[in-house]
């Protein structure tokens, strides 16, 4: 069934938003369902292996925190 149409340019950028949001929740309520391209599956593969060499890299969200507040 088609979607009635919308007039963009008639929403608030609070609206636009809103339905940007909608969309994109949307989506990724079925992820799955969305191709990947050859090169994004390429690079995901990368970072698998890479992970799986090097184990997880970064630092932990708390530790973060910490530096950023005892930098201030």
């Amino acid at each position: 069934m088609p979607l009635p149409p919308i007039d963009v340019e008639r929403l608030t950028t609070e609206e636009r938003l809103d339905l940007i949001e909608r969309l994109w929740d949307s989506l990724g309520a079925r992820a799955s369902t969305i191709p990947l391209t050859s090169p994004q599956r390429d690079e995901l593969n990368r970072r698998v292996d890479d992970l799986d060499r090097d184990g997880p890299t970064g630092t932990a969200w708390d530790e973060a925190v910490r530096r950023i507040r005892s930098s201030q």
